[in-house]
């Protein structure tokens, strides 16, 4: 899987104190077909860090399938909790 970063999309997912390669591996081990395809174009994952944080990652797909990561940022407290109850 192929993923383009700029400076921009570097910088924002930064804000959120999460780095590319955490975002990266959340799109790798979600399901394909993305089950969450907005209107938008936009995809939104949910999943886990190699350290185990818990990640919501927005991104697009371009022409060519190559990932384009356009936010990224922790669970809050309340997305982790509801995320339990849906899988137990």
């Amino acid at each position: 899987m192929d993923f383009r970063w700029i400076a921009w999309n570097i910088d924002k997912v930064g804000d959120h104190g999460v780095r590319p390669e955490e975002a990266e591996h959340v799109v790798e081990q979600a399901a394909h077909p993305y089950p969450q395809h907005r209107e938008d174009d936009k995809f939104l994952v949910w999943g886990p860090t190699v350290g185990g944080r818990l990640l919501q990652v927005v991104f697009l797909l371009d022409e060519d399938d190559t990932v384009f990561i356009i936010h990224a940022r922790p669970l809050t407290d309340k997305e982790k909790r509801q995320r339990r109850k849906r899988e137990s």
